[in-house]
């Protein structure tokens, strides 16, 4: 069991250590696929004179700025500098573009650079700080970059060309579909940003550079495996899966946050069924239909992919790959979800929660400590930590962000990439089950409270509690007043519900989409709706309900001072929408 778990961490490392060299620069990935899908002579709009700088872009800049990521990672600026360097000896010595000789010498470089820093920093004479310090850079750069100019660089354009040729055939052979069958399991346990942007977006780019597009780019972005599991919950799901379930899918399928429906499938594993049967049948439909993207879609959302589809290519067939993925996924879920006896989703997700953490201390020869567990006088900063340090955790900040400043405590909380962590004391990591080991790891003098999902845990009330130094009868007196306030709002009223906005305008439309899908299955004809703050006026009145966040209650309070209104964590899915409706039918 140990061995096992320490076997998982170090592929979710190496994973993540690729992914965290091209994440960064996914901005100029899409960036080339953009000018490539305008200006190459087959582009939309064809351009000799801008399509000349395709070539010199995959070629240098891209694989520079991997190994200049890559060297900042592993040893700051110096590392990056030094890991640019001997990244172009790869580039200067190969005729491919050199993205796997980028990941290679960027982090060697910086681990190099990095010794040399430990052994000789605090040997330097004052007033030689900075002779050493860039003669060291320049010097061990320049031994790296003859290295990976006479042996890294031939040798992986050899390897990339072997690579490539393995793709191609693997296409030719109508097997590529079958890599799913370890693709969606392992984005399940957090490797997919290491899967799509450390391996299938580098060999993606050098298809496009050829053939001007890559089934590649859809393997592992597909949004259908995770809808058809979304819509099965929407649809045969039973209590806070079931409700949950909407605002989900709103976020996985048009934010491009995958991360949201792995809970879904691991509270019951017989799922791995669906995802892997849908991902199986997307392949099949992109290969048999020849889709391909012309860069990456990050996130894997359904507009990012429907943007980047090149010209010549078919939209139809993009479509047909996410939407038969669905399907496929819906239908096996929908089996497993109705066969399923259990009475209710909620508690059978915390037991199977519970148990996985339990057997994961046990395997590791430790005791379970209380989420709650740490000193709360020394907590400084609140961070959220996952593998890109983007997506679900960059909302979960924001909800744990919402109830810190309601509790009136001056912490700052903000979200990085576990790669990113520094070994500070005075603070508190925040990370999902799966990575809550590697965080560990990196950061072993900080306090740690692991999560099962981002967007919906009751952990994050208990860490305002701790950090208010409120005990619990006084805890419950505040969610009594709290209660007591809701009721303040008069729901025989109102005719209108509208969703207040400044600048989350995407926020409020998600919202909105839920809430007219709740009243909808309730019978209840209220009609919902959305306006900036600035527009409130027209809604100054006590029949109108008004749906924001505690970060704009003042605003719309200030337009609209007449209308009643209700105050939410997430105007995108909130426990209190279902609370409301409770209350109408009372």
């Amino acid at each position: 069991m140990e061995q096992k778990s320490s076997l998982k961490v170090k592929i979710q490392k190496l994973g993540t250590s690729l992914s965290n060299m091209v994440m960064p620069n996914i901005g100029a990935f899409i960036a080339w696929g953009v000018l490539t899908a305008l200006f190459i002579p087959t582009g939309w709009m064809p351009n000799k004179e801008f399509g000349a700088a395709v070539g010199p872009m995959i070629t240098y800049l891209l694989p520079l700025l991997i190994g200049y990521t890559g060297g900042y990672v592993v040893h700051g600026q110096r590392g990056a500098v030094v890991g640019a360097i001997a990244t172009f000896g790869a580039i200067a010595g190969s005729t491919v573009p050199m993205f796997i000789g980028a990941m290679t010498m960027g982090p060697l470089g910086g681990w190099v650079i990095k010794k040399f820093d430990e052994t000789f920093q605090e040997k330097i004479r004052p007033g030689f700080e900075m002779l050493v310090n860039n003669f060291s850079a320049g010097l061990i750069g320049f031994a790296l970059l003859l290295l990976a100019f006479k042996i890294v660089g031939p040798f992986v354009a050899i390897f990339t060309t072997a690579v490539g040729h393995g793709v191609q055939a693997i296409i030719d052979m109508k097997l590529l579909p079958l890599a799913n069958i370890l693709i969606e399991p392992a984005k399940i346990l957090f490797l997919n940003n290491a899967l799509n942007h450390g391996i299938f977006t580098p060999l993606g780019a050098e298809q496009v550079a050829n053939t001007g597009k890559s089934i590649l780019f859809l393997l592992e972005a597909n949004p259908g495996p995770g809808l058809g599991i979304l819509l099965a919950y929407l649809v045969f799901g039973k209590g806070a899966a079931k409700s949950s379930s909407w605002g989900a899918l709103i976020i996985h399928f048009f934010g491009g946050i995958h991360e949201i429906y792995f809970p879904y499938v691991m509270m019951k594993p017989a799922l791995f069924l669906a995802v892997i049967g849908g991902g199986v049948t997307g392949t099949f439909t992109n290969q048999l239909l020849g889709s391909g993207l012309g860069g990456p879609a990050s996130p894997g959302s359904i507009l990012a992919i429907m943007s980047m589809v090149p010209k010549g290519g078919s939209y139809i067939a993009v479509l047909s790959g996410v939407f038969s993925a669905a399907l496929v996924s819906f239908l096996i879920a929908s089996v497993i979800l109705k066969a399923d006896k259990s009475e209710d989703d909620e508690s059978a997700l915390l037991e199977a929660q519970a148990a996985t953490k339990a057997a994961k201390a046990e395997a590791k020869g430790q005791t379970l400590a209380p989420s709650s567990e740490f000193v709360s006088d020394d907590i400084q900063q609140i961070i959220f930590a996952c593998d890109a340090g983007m997506g679900s955790s960059a909302m979960g900040a924001s909800i744990l962000r919402d109830k810190v400043k309601k509790a009136g405590l001056n912490i700052p909380v903000t979200n990085k990439a576990i790669s990113n962590l520094t070994d500070v004391t005075n603070t508190l990591i925040v990370t999902q089950q799966e990575l809550a080991p590697r965080a560990a790891q990196k950061t072993p003098r900080a306090a740690h409270v692991s999560v099962d999902n981002f967007l919906a845990t009751p952990k994050y009330d208990d860490i305002v509690a701790q950090l208010a130094k409120k005990p619990s009868a006084e805890l419950a007196a505040s969610v009594a007043q709290d209660s007591a306030k809701e009721e303040a709002v008069d729901l025989d009223f109102i005719d209108e519900v509208v969703f207040a906005y400044d600048q989350a305008k995407g926020s409020a439309t998600m919202g909105q989409a839920t809430l007219q899908e709740i009243f909808k299955a309730k019978n209840i004809g209220i009609p919902v709706s959305k306006s900036e703050n600035t527009k409130l006026a027209a809604f100054n009145s006590k029949n109108i309900l008004l749906v924001t966040t505690i970060n704009n209650q003042a605003q719309a309070q200030h337009y609209a001072p007449n209308a009643q209104i209700l105050v939410v964590d997430s105007l995108v899915t909130s426990p209190e929408y279902d609370k409301m409706v409770e209350r109408m039918h009372k």
